[in-house]
């Protein structure tokens, strides 16, 4: 029975979904009068299906005993024996079970199961005609009965408001599914290992909080019966980690959830995973080198390279130093003009006509030179690309650059055509930082932090800030085409 090859489920696969359920039942039904437990509470496992077909080298023939557990996800039948495969946390694997092996009464309860079931198996390994490491199987037990089938093309599923309703399934016969959450799993722990490293303080801050702040964004709102007061799910980590540099932990991050109560989009989810690092007495140069030194750690020893490939054949290379280029020039560069940033807003809404984009005329000017950069220019930057000093109205808590006061000490890392981090020099006087907020506060982008400007009285030190959506970089590092395809329970409407 070739790995690659599914086979015929077991007898009711003919049957829809329920009148396979009512088959089922009866089985255990069944089951429980003839006194055997349906849902066993453990069962001795020795080995995963990885470890075991370890055991066996390409030299031998023969292996020994192991005892494993998992799911069922194909089945043969025949007379006197048997080929099932089962799955577990670390693949498939095969067993072969036959009749004299394990007895007359044993088999025909055996040949009862349905595809789905978890099973243990006992048995020494063997190399089948074909060369595929096999379990002779001196022992199996049903350790857990499942009611209802698999997909019926157990090999895939297509559909995919059922794979991101239902993951559980989408992961039991999804082996590219699987994989990449495995992969987002190495990705978290190889971040963290990476701050650990550089003697990073790992940090937890508040969700719900009385004011939210750190971003632009739109808060989803509760109220907390307790106090009688609203709070906020947070909308970012940044605020509460500066409040740590005043009080003295000189590097920190935290690796958290955020919420934003906006729109959905293949790259945006409304709670999301952020990465946010803060390094006192560096700037946003430091967190380049530290942005370029942690996703190249990440990329090698999560996937084991940096040569990432698109989906169009195009390969990206995250080896070397990475190109840097200003804001300011791309921006001259797209719109074929030097003077651009003097123009009035009416002669640049003129010129994005004629570059064939969509521009809001009520927006500002910086606005509009931003719907220039993401709309024509950031789609291009598909090698990694730190692109700096981006103009100050976009973001309240960063240094003003002293030979630009139009522009501020940023940068923001873009790969495979999106943004993957900004990082800052972050801004440390709290008379900018009010003036700064108050501006913001006065356009409702953002509510005003009184608690965090009172701590950046008390004296905050020079910094640098990073923030990474993790979301947004496994999909670059696993080919994933949608956001959702990166987080295990993505949010649906209720169906």
């Amino acid at each position: 029975m070739s790995q690659e090859q599914p086979s015929p489920p077991s007898a009711d696969s003919s049957l829809d979904g329920s009148d396979q359920f009512a088959v089922r039942q009866s089985k255990l039904d069944h089951l429980r009068e003839s006194g055997n437990d349906p849902y066993r509470s453990n069962w001795d496992q020795s080995h995963t299906s990885r470890e075991a077909l370890d055991l066996l080298p390409e030299d031998l023939e023969e292996g020994p005993e192991v005892s494993v557990a998992g799911r069922i996800v194909a089945f043969r039948l025949m007379g006197k024996a048997s080929f099932l495969k089962i799955i577990d946390r670390d693949g498939k694997i095969q067993s072969y079970v036959r009749k004299d092996e394990i007895g007359d009464d044993e088999y025909a309860a055996f040949k009862k199961l349905d595809l789905g079931d978890f099973v243990g198996i006992r048995g020494p390994l063997f190399r089948t005609r074909t060369g595929e490491i096999t379990i002779r199987a001196k022992e199996y037990r049903l350790v857990s009965k499942a009611l209802r089938p698999l997909p019926e093309k157990w090999h895939g599923l297509t559909d995919n408001e059922q794979i991101y309703r239902q993951r559980y399934l989408d992961l039991i016969v999804n082996d590219d599914s699987r994989e990449r959450f495995r992969a987002r799993s190495r990705v978290i722990r190889e971040i963290r290992e990476f701050f650990w490293s550089r003697d990073f303080l790992e940090v937890e801050t508040p969700m719900l909080q009385a004011v939210s702040g750190g971003a632009a964004a739109r808060p989803f709102e509760t109220h907390f019966n307790a106090l009688d007061c609203d709070f906020s799910l947070r909308i970012a980590l940044e605020l509460h980690l500066k409040r740590l540099l005043v009080g003295g932990f000189d590097r920190v991050f935290e690796v958290g959830r955020v919420f934003r109560n906006e729109g959905l989009s293949r790259r945006h989810n409304p709670e999301f995973t952020m990465l946010e690092a803060y390094q006192a007495y560096t700037d946003f140069r430091g967190m380049m080198e530290l942005t370029q030194s942690l996703i190249q750690q990440v990329a090698e020893r999560a996937l084991g390279t940096l040569q990432m490939e698109r989906e169009d054949g195009e390969a990206i290379d995250l080896s070397g130093t990475w190109k840097e280029a200003k804001y300011k020039d791309l921006i001259l560069g797209a719109v074929g003009r030097d003077d651009w940033f003097d123009l009035p807003k009416s002669a640049k809404l003129e010129k994005t006509k004629e570059l064939g984009i969509e521009v809001d005329p009520e927006l500002e000017d910086f606005e509009i030179t931003n719907d220039v950069f993401e709309k024509i220019i950031e789609h291009t930057l598909i090698q990694p690309t730190f692109v700096t000093h981006i103009p100050r109205e976009l973001c309240p808590l960063a240094k003003i650059t002293e030979d630009d006061e139009s522009t501020i000490d940023v940068f923001e890392l873009c790969i495979n055509g999106q943004e993957i981090a900004p990082a800052y020099s972050e801004q440390n006087d709290p008379f900018v930082q009010r003036e700064a907020f108050m501006k913001q506060v006065g356009e409702e982008t953002q509510e005003l932090d009184d608690d965090f400007l009172l701590a950046l009285e008390h004296g905050m030190p020079p910094a640098g800030g990073m923030g990474l959506g993790i979301d947004r970089l496994v999909i670059f590092l696993t080919k994933a085409s949608n956001i959702r395809d990166t987080i295990l329970f993505p949010t649906l409407r209720p169906a």
